[in-house]
């Protein structure tokens, strides 16, 4: 199973940066986890914003290839880690490529939702971006130690 994160915006602060790392290091070898950043379209005083993250929408889907989608949306529905570790574990058994989408500062475009065989959301809060790539790729690794048994998980 191949995992991608496609996620809109540049540089990350050092920190986010160093924990995205390290819990994509944790993850199982057999997950194969990749990370695609789309560029932030720029964004002026009298920008177009539905055009701007349509173009940023078309960047993610292109990254996405042929793999399932799910788009991360606060209008999405709260899952807990448990709901993740199931979500995987039928992906792994299926070998499913998966794309889990987040969007840029204006959310995902309309074709991303479209395309998404689920919304999910992080959390009912807005989140700084830095932070939902964290929590992603965190609860990604939360998912694998439950299924592994592993005690990082204590739930």
């Amino acid at each position: 199973m191949k995992l991608r994160l496609v996620a809109v915006g540049e540089r990350l602060p050092r920190w986010a940066e160093d924990a995205v790392a390290e819990f994509a290091a944790r993850l199982p070898r057999e997950w194969r986890f990749d990370l695609s950043i789309v560029p932030v379209a720029a964004r002026g005083r009298n920008a177009d914003v539905a055009r701007l993250r349509q173009a940023e929408g078309e960047r993610m889907l292109r990254a996405c290839g042929k793999a399932s989608c799910i788009a991360f949306d606060e209008r999405g529905e709260l899952l807990a880690t448990a709901d993740w570790a199931r979500a995987a574990e039928r992906w792994q058994r299926d070998g499913a490529d998966v794309a889990l989408l987040i969007g840029g500062p204006d959310g995902l475009a309309p074709e991303c939702l479209a395309r998404a065989q689920a919304r999910w959301s992080l959390s009912r809060l807005t989140l700084p971006h830095a932070l939902a790539r964290v929590v992603v790729v965190e609860q990604l690794y939360r998912a694998a130690s439950l299924l592994a048994n592993h005690p990082y998980h204590r739930a």
